[in-house]
């Protein structure tokens, strides 16, 4: 059975930090226990931009633009003044007949 402090313990939790710790340091410990938490989420965010960095380097460091225009070369396509979309149909029909072969 879990235990759920009521007022009467709430109140009495709250006195002993206040003798423990004293009124002034208390606000000082939430202004920190507030940082902690902002500089926590940070790093989660940092988290997902390390997930980005990975699929940037499993890329080679390239922009998708970059990849596809790369896979267009090796294809025998040049790709000036193509748009992006019909660039990836036609390497695509192209990688799809090789792989045939």
């Amino acid at each position: 059975m879990a235990f759920t402090p009521g007022t009467t313990e709430l109140i009495i939790l709250l006195g002993l930090f206040f003798v423990l710790f004293g009124a002034e340091r208390l606000p000082k410990m939430a202004k920190a226990l507030g940082q902690s938490k902002g500089e926590f989420q940070k790093g989660l965010a940092q988290t997902n931009n390390a997930r980005d960095t990975i699929a940037d380097l499993e890329a080679g460091g390239r922009t998708p633009e970059q990849v596809l225009i790369h896979r267009a070369k090796a294809v025998g396509i040049n790709p000036a003044g193509m748009t992006s979309a019909d660039l990836e149909k036609k390497v695509s029909a192209l990688e799809t007949l090789d792989s045939e072969e």
